[in-house]
Parts: structure tokens; C-alpha cells; sequence
């Protein structure tokens, strides 16, 4: 149900990003398409307000780790992917840091294509690596 929830906060996200909506409104819409257990429908919301909440420091961490890809030019369900799995690992910290690479790769395969997979999965894997090294004793 979890990845349910991922896929509605990632619609949901991918609306307000592309279409400027109201993230309550829209995430309201999507529950309404997609019933969800309670839950999981306060997982998706805390994934999407978490997000919007986090955005500027999700954004400044997806291009410093892709510099050749401005944040503006990643195709906009990969750069909702990211936000969303970078929001987990580094913000919430309430999913393991495979899981969250593993579903964003799902999500990826899903709604994106092979080399929006690879991105992903590489940005999140420099996101564990640095998260890593920052934890090792000096």
C-alpha cells in the first residue's frame, strides 16, 4: 500500500509542479480517484507537503549532484521521483535507504524511461553515499 501512497504523493506532486494546482486540492482529487487505506493517505500527504515543505533544499541537492541537468530541465516525473526519495532519506528518515532507491526506481520504471531510471538511481545513490561519509567519525 506504501507504493500506492508514493504513486498518488508522485501524481499529485507532478500536478502542482507542471500545472501550478492548489496541493491540497489536488492531492484531495487524487485520493478521491484512488481511495487509500487512512494510513497510507497520511503517508501520501505527509510525502507531498513534506516535499513542498523541504523544495528549495530538495531542488539545491538535485543540482549540486547533477550540475549538468538544471533542475528546471529534468524531465518533471523524475525530478518528482527524486524529490520525493531524497525527501525520505534525508528528511523523514522513516524509510530504509534501499527501500526508498528501490521504489523510486519503480516509480521510475512506471512513468518514466531508461535513462530517467538510471538518473535516479545514480542521484540516489551519491545522496547514500554523502549521507554515509557525513556519518563516519573523523
Amino acid at each position: 500500500m506504501r507504493r500506492r501512497a508514493r504513486i498518488v504523493a508522485l501524481q499529485t506532486l507532478f500536478e502542482i509542479d507542471v500545472a501550478g494546482h492548489d496541493a491540497e486540492v489536488s492531492l484531495q482529487g487524487r485520493l478521491q480517484e484512488k481511495p487509500l487505506p487512512p494510513r497510507d493517505a497520511d503517508f501520501a500527504h505527509s510525502l507531498v507537503f513534506g516535499v513542498l515543505e523541504h523544495l528549495e533544499r530538495l531542488d539545491e541537492m538535485i543540482h549540486r549532484l547533477a550540475p549538468e541537468w538544471p533542475v528546471s530541465e529534468v524531465a518533471p516525473v523524475a525530478r518528482n521521483i527524486l524529490r520525493i526519495a531524497i525527501y525520505e532519506i534525508l528528511v523523514d528518515q522513516g524509510t530504509p535507504h534501499k527501500v526508498a532507491i528501490n521504489e523510486a526506481v519503480d516509480l521510475a520504471k512506471m512513468f518514466g524511461d531508461d535513462s530517467s531510471r538510471r538518473f535516479i538511481n545514480g542521484v540516489l545513490g551519491t545522496v547514500i553515499a554523502e549521507k554515509d561519509i557525513a556519518r563516519k567519525p573523523s
